[in-house]
């Protein structure tokens, strides 16, 4: 049976969908942009303030699940310009250290004209 996993501490969902689903011992967020949990509003700067925001957003939704950074098991990246790909991997790599599987992608854009959307699978 899963569960939805919910916290005031990150940004609420701006859709139909949850923060993140546990299930069994796996909990899947879906994918954080650089919202302030407090305004609703993207972060100001570039690519470096916005990934720092996705990350510290992750990280308030895996803690909600009883896991975090470490547990990480699969990420998806997002990014509006692959030319972002070496700066947004700097602020990425403080934060991921265990070296899960990984997917980068450019896309077309992200909501709310985000530069960066991430997405982690991680074991509970």
């Amino acid at each position: 049976m899963s569960e939805k996993v919910k916290t005031s501490k990150a940004p609420a969902a701006i859709g139909p969908y949850s923060q993140a689903v546990r299930t069994g011992n796996l909990v899947f967020t879906s994918g954080q942009i650089a919202l302030d949990p407090e305004t609703g509003n993207i972060v100001p700067g570039g690519i470096v303030e916005q990934a720092e925001q996705v990350m510290k957003n992750l990280a308030e939704v895996l803690k909600a699940a009883g896991t975090g950074f470490d547990k990480a098991v699969k990420t998806v990246c997002f990014l509006a310009d692959i030319g972002d790909f070496a700066v947004f991997n700097e602020v990425y790599g403080k934060y991921i250290t265990s070296a899960p599987a990984r997917s980068c992608v450019a896309v077309k854009s992200l909501p709310k004209g985000a530069l960066c959307e991430v997405e982690v699978i991680a074991e509970v």
